[in-house]
């Protein structure tokens, strides 16, 4: 609906070019040219750097279908754009994925892990970091493999301590983590580094070993169980976020009990759940025991009450505490001041209300928990920076 819309503007409105993009472009090619006569260029997830070329002028005009060209990556990019508040932004570490998740077409897409060099990681933060960033988030389709496929299995670690050397650059935070991959090195580095958040994003997708083999994933009960300890044990105190799949083929009700018991005993302080639903050219599309997607959202929903009930356990449990807080400013209200602790990853995660700040958007200021939310904090600021 939003192609046929822009193509309107072709007509009625002052649109020259009309140049689609990413996933679907990727996989349904011929049918959007046929289709949509107004689409001038189509684009799928590896040809990203030659879109300054066509609207500039200097591409291949003519032709219209750019989605089989070879791979462009990250270190032709350029200037990086910043859409997020100035002071944070993601940084993309690595392209693809070497993993084959049956409810994920992204290695089908992308193409195994391609990581990004390390100069051209650290010449874009620097970049940021001149331009007012202070918090660092490094996300990829597998955050922990980068670097193996170039021979570096130190890569994120050597990465993070390049990193903590630029000026400007106060946080840093790992996004998309695989349990088999986060070893206690880097566990430890997460720890030894100051600028890096005691935080670890790490998608488990379910607790039960049936499930998480018919997922296609490599990891088990035990093992997850073993990398949660080792996780709590080297870096104290640390936030750890996970995400869960309810509803996946062939999930009885045994299954997600189990899933809610896991849940409620290991008491991660941040998840996410999402209810399965199909995606062609997946493994999981060809799957006998769909789950009605009634039952999948109904466990969905017990499962994030049963965490918002653990989430408000924990921030209890944080009164009295002290952090430095990232201000992000006003909220949607115009009264309440809000900012994020190192625990509170951007966009996903809670936010803390400070109360009596003054502070400006992009300060760090540090604050003593005074109360607490279902999903956020009330913090009181101690000191500016």
């Amino acid at each position: 609906d939003t192609i046929l819309e822009m193509a309107g503007y072709k007509t009625e409105g002052r649109c020259q070019q009309l140049i689609v993009t990413g996933c679907l472009a990727e996989r349904h090619p011929e049918e959007l040219l046929k289709e949509i006569p107004e689409i001038d260029h189509l684009l799928g997830t590896k040809q990203y750097p030659l879109l300054k070329h066509l609207l500039n002028g200097s591409g291949p005009s003519q032709q219209r279908n750019h989605v089989h060209e070879p791979a462009q990556y990250f270190e032709d990019y350029g200037a990086r754009a910043v859409t997020t508040p100035f002071y944070f932004a993601y940084v993309k570490i690595a392209e693809g994925c070497s993993n084959k998740c049956a409810f994920c077409i992204i290695p089908k897409l992308r193409g195994p892990i391609q990581s990004r060099s390390a100069d051209s990681i650290l010449a874009e933060v620097r970049q940021l970091a001149a331009r007012g960033v202070r918090e660092i988030n490094l996300v990829s389709q597998d955050t922990t493999l980068y670097g193996y496929d170039l021979g570096m299995k130190r890569g994120l670690i050597e990465l993070l301590e390049a990193m903590a050397e630029i000026e400007g650059v106060d946080w840093m935070r790992l996004f998309y983590n695989y349990p088999t991959v986060l070893t206690t090195e880097l566990m430890d580095a997460v720890q030894g580094i100051d600028k890096v958040c005691k935080y670890i994003d790490v998608p488990l997708q379910h607790s039960h070993d049936f499930m998480l083999k018919h997922m296609k994933r490599q990891e088990t009960e035990r093992g997850v169980r073993e990398m949660v300890d080792q996780l709590r044990a080297r870096i104290p105190g640390v936030a750890l976020r996970t995400t869960f799949i309810t509803g996946f083929p062939g999930e009885t009700d045994a299954h997600f009990q189990h899933l809610l018991d896991f849940v409620n005993e290991v008491e991660f302080d941040h998840v996410g759940v999402f209810a399965y639903s199909d995606e062609p050219g997946t493994t999981a599309f060809d799957y006998d025991g769909k789950i009605d997607p009634a039952v999948g959202e109904a466990r969905r929903d017990r499962l994030m009450a049963a965490q918002r009930d653990i989430v408000l356990r924990n921030n209890k449990a944080r009164i009295g505490q002290t952090h430095p807080a990232l201000v992000e400013g006003l909220g949607d209200d115009g009264l309440l001041m809000l900012g994020r602790l190192p625990f509170q990853g951007p966009d996903i995660d809670g936010q803390v209300i400070l109360e009596q700040c003054e502070a400006a958007p992009g300060d760090l200021v540090a604050v003593r928990i005074t109360g607490a939310l279902d999903y956020d904090l009330v913090a009181t600021p101690e000191s500016q920076e």
